[in-house]
């Protein structure tokens, strides 16, 4: 290895220092990772409470996701910069102590504004420390199977947080309050700064430039997009806030890509997408994260709003999603030398696919066990199917400086790509609950007593059952869109992925730090 670090500080380094407490520091690492991608599952099953609280409409309550994914995505390869220019150590520490302040901020939240306010701030804070969490590991940790161990128990905690979120929020929102799962992380931030600061060891500092201005203009791109459809969706498509947002989005994204173009240092390397491989990887991991995110989010509303699940009920309802993950990913890892990436890259989005498709069949008599149980195990097989098989592809003809940006670019995707689909699935549940709620309001007004009148005009929303109708067809509507999102990957996978399975020696040999979470 040469000694360098790459773009987003998962390269190698020459400053590797070893002792006896590079257990803890490993402990403190993953549990700053673990803490951040936990995060993106135990606010689901809040979200419900959240809205009642908060007086979220179901439109706007994808912000307390998207204002978190989008400023973590965006920001993700410039905190991994950071942390090169500045020194990881005290780039991680600030992260996790930002992240901690944000999360403090989010449980005293009084309104919509300084929640979303919050949850934006949590995701700086997440894009700072989890790449320069990911980084410290070679700057702990020699080459070889010392490091490569530390890197397998990142990437299962990377992989498992998801499922820990989900119960960790069902617990404390059913035992405690919704506000709980943003006040657990401040303890945890501050036990990890701590500690962080006493048994990690500073990393050697190399002199860079902060592309700025791409990180800004790529996160105020993407917010105007997205703030673009969810407005769409209640204001409708000729609204003069609609259009001047995806009009902003269309002049600030472009300008990104000048910028990019144009920058000695640019926070998005734009000759990543030259190869044909590594591109098509991208846009799968893009419309997969289009339709993961919106199959979460929607469900978590379902399961709690109209099958009635309490918050921990919830939250186990959703654990057979993560076994099958990573049984998917386990059978892949063990086939890929035998069939090679592209069997499971096709496989797997048809199997997203179908388990979505599936759900489109979801209505207010639909039952866990028989509705939901499995198209989520199918679903969940085609997503543990591609995890690896992304990951792998993505860093293929890759040289070893340039790894962390190739991985960084991944997990960038997913996140922006979520936040870009869920706004879209938004939209479309929008207009068809409004629909639907034009269908039901004479049903409802035939058997309504004075009181249900009075509630309806004041409040425009319908009591159940017929709510729970209205909301069952805004979503069943928006997984068909879902379900298309992942057919999108699959033809993807199948039209541009050129990879013979001789080729995976040479695939195999690059390093992969960590699957995408």
């Amino acid at each position: 290895m040469d000694g360098k670090t790459s773009p987003t500080g998962t390269g190698t380094t020459g400053t590797v220092r070893e002792g006896r407490g590079n257990g803890l520091a490993l402990f403190v690492i993953a549990s700053c990772q673990l803490m951040v991608v936990l995060d993106i599952t135990i606010v689901n099953i809040a979200l419900p409470h959240i809205q009642t609280a908060l007086g979220f409409s179901t439109e706007s309550l994808s912000w307390v996701v998207n204002a978190y994914t989008l400023t973590f995505g965006g920001l993700l390869l410039l905190g991994g910069r950071t942390g090169d220019i500045l020194g990881r150590k005290r780039v991680f520490i600030f992260g996790v102590l930002l992240f901690g302040l944000a999360s403090l901020l989010g449980g005293l939240a009084q309104n919509e504004g300084q929640l979303m306010g919050a949850r934006a701030l949590q995701g700086m804070g997440g894009a700072i420390a989890s790449p320069t969490a990911l980084a410290l590991i070679t700057t702990t940790f020699r080459e070889g199977p010392a490091r490569n161990r530390a890197f397998g128990v990142f990437a299962a905690v990377s992989a498992g947080g998801g499922a820990i979120g989900l119960l960790a929020g069902g617990v404390l929102v059913e035992w405690l309050d919704w506000r709980w799962v943003f006040f657990v992380n401040v303890p945890i931030a501050l036990a990890i700064a701590f500690t962080a600061a006493r048994v990690i060891k500073e990393s050697e500092r190399h002199p860079g430039h902060f592309d700025l201005a791409g990180a800004l203009l790529c996160t105020t791109g993407m917010v105007a997009l997205v703030y673009g459809f969810i407005r769409a969706s209640q204001e409708g498509w000729r609204d003069s806030l609609t259009l001047g947002s995806f009009g902003a989005a269309v002049v600030l994204l472009t300008l990104f890509i000048v910028n990019e173009r144009r920058s000695p240092q640019p926070i998005t390397p734009l000759h990543m997408f030259a190869d044909r491989n590594r591109a098509g990887t991208y846009g799968i991991m893009l419309f997969l994260a289009c339709a993961m995110f919106g199959m979460f989010f929607f469900l978590t509303l379902f399961v709690q709003n109209v099958l009635g699940f309490s918050p921990l009920s919830a939250g186990l309802a959703f654990l057979p999603v993560s076994v099958v993950i990573a049984i998917g990913a386990g059978l892949a890892s063990r086939l890929l030398p035998k069939f090679g990436p592209k069997p499971f890259m096709v496989g797997g989005a048809l199997c997203t696919a179908a388990g979505l498709a599936w759900l489109t069949q979801t209505d207010v008599h639909s039952t866990y066990l028989g509705s939901i149980l499995g198209p989520m195990l199918i679903f969940g097989i085609g997503m543990g199917m591609q995890f690896v098989s992304l990951t792998l592809m993505a860093l293929s003809n890759v040289p070893d400086r340039e790894s962390g940006a190739a991985s960084g670019l991944l997990n960038t995707t997913q996140q922006v790509g979520g936040s870009l689909g869920l706004s879209i699935l938004v939209t479309v549940f929008g207009t068809a609950s409004r629909n639907e709620a034009h269908t039901q309001v004479p049903a409802f007004l035939a058997t309504a007593d004075p009181g249900q009148r009075a509630m309806f005009l004041r409040t425009g929303r319908l009591p159940d059952p017929w709510g729970d109708q209205v909301l069952a067809s805004g979503v069943s509507t928006a997984f068909i869109v879902a379900a298309a999102f992942a057919l999108t990957a699959a033809v993807i996978a199948l039209v541009v992925i050129q990879v013979r399975p001789s080729d995976l020696a040479r695939l195999q040999g690059n390093h992969t730090p960590t699957a995408a979470v």
